[in-house]
């Protein structure tokens, strides 16, 4: 492993380009800067020509320089990871799947805005690429939609997300048969969420199978955007709805709720979550 304070001297070096000023920078002299490039050398090979004014670095060199700034986003990263004293600076993890991503996401960065401290991470994904990443460590915090069985994780209800059926805003449905004249635009869950709701609201249907269909979109942002455009109607998740930037070209069909699907937030159980992070799910649930 190489010494800390060698690759601190290197990096300094590197950076201003001067042995002397390396030294007053870093509080030490220039022959202890020397003795540490000295000792990189030894191990690595030509770290910088001295020939040069600057200094130049070699291709060794080069490949030093990007490791040495590699461990020190490494160790502030860390540093954030385990400031847990205060709820207003450190790194808040969450991982989700999309449409209550695409609410939670704003709300989040409004928080950071108010404590610019904090460090905002965040990703969309599936269920089980939750469930994975918050059991590895990858992510603090999870949603799901589906309650975990596993005695590793805690699971407590979040909020309620109700499914909407969507069409165009100057389209109008009162039967299967309109529906069939617009057609489906899918997605990756929308087999099922249709499947779900239209049962409900259109009893002994044919099936969503047998409806035509329009179109197909595996980003959650852009499923309602041939919606807008009177391709056909979808079925997806509130918080997606909400999150649309043009809600004036889409109308929710029949506003009484049919269908709601519990989320989830999980955490592992063998530690409380950070004192940040409650914070974040404190303001979170205030939000929504």
């Amino acid at each position: 492993m190489l010494n800390p304070q060698w690759l601190k001297s290197f990096a300094m070096l590197a950076d201003v380009g001067s042995f002397t000023q390396s030294a007053d920078r870093l509080g030490i002299t220039q022959a202890g800067v020397s003795q540490h490039i000295r000792h990189l050398e030894q191990q690595l090979g030509p770290l910088i020509l001295r020939s040069k004014r600057p200094l130049e670095l070699t291709p060794a060199g080069r490949a030093l320089l990007e490791y040495c700034q590699q461990v020190d986003r490494a160790q502030r990263h860390l540093a954030l990871r385990l400031s847990d004293g205060d709820s207003t600076c450190g790194e808040v993890s969450l991982i989700s799947p999309g449409s209550i991503g695409l609410r939670l996401y704003p709300l989040l960065l409004s928080l950071q805005k108010q404590h610019p401290d904090l460090l905002i991470r965040h990703r969309f994904a599936p269920d089980s690429e939750v469930i994975d990443a918050v059991l590895h460590n990858r992510y603090e915090m999870g949603l799901v939609t589906q309650k975990p069985d596993d005695k590793r994780l805690v699971a407590e209800q979040f909020a309620e997300e109700p499914l909407e059926l969507v069409v165009p805003a100057t389209a109008t449905v009162n039967s299967w048969q309109d529906l069939e004249a617009l057609g489906y635009i899918d997605h990756p869950d929308g087999q099922a969420m249709a499947t779900r709701l239209l049962s409900r609201r259109f009893p002994g249907n044919p099936g969503v199978r047998n409806l035509p269909q329009r179109g197909f979109s595996n980003q959650i942002g852009l499923i309602l955007e041939p919606v807008a455009r009177g391709l056909g109607f979808t079925v997806i998740p509130k918080y997606a709805r909400l999150a649309f930037a043009r809600p004036e070209q889409i109308k929710v069909v029949c506003n009484e709720v049919l269908l709601v699907d519990t989320l989830w937030m999980i955490h592992r159980a063998e530690w409380p979550l950070s004192t940040r992070a409650q914070r974040a799910l404190t303001w979170l649930q205030q939000q929504l």
